[in-house]
């Protein structure tokens, strides 16, 4: 499984732990648009620690960096890809 994958998996488990089965496409707002709550975004930012080592210490919190599968793509660093 690809890293793009495992977190589409990952959100997509998220969603449905809230009952929410509806498709969402990479570039889909999943916190911003609500479909996500605060929790869950804490939830997103462990897994991105601990899974590809993206460092939130160093980056900063915004939700805006976790809000879809593509801006989350975009924070694994270079050597995880």
């Amino acid at each position: 499984m690809d890293h793009r994958e495992e977190i589409r998996s990952f959100l997509k488990t998220l969603l449905l732990d809230k009952g929410d089965k509806q498709p969402f496409s990479d570039d889909a707002s999943l916190l911003l648009s609500g479909r996500l709550a605060s929790v869950d975004a804490v939830e997103i930012v462990v897994f991105l620690e601990e899974k590809f080592s993206v460092n939130f210490a160093e980056l900063g919190f915004d939700q805006v960096l976790i809000d879809s599968v593509d801006a989350i793509d975009a924070l694994i660093p270079a050597v995880n890809k």
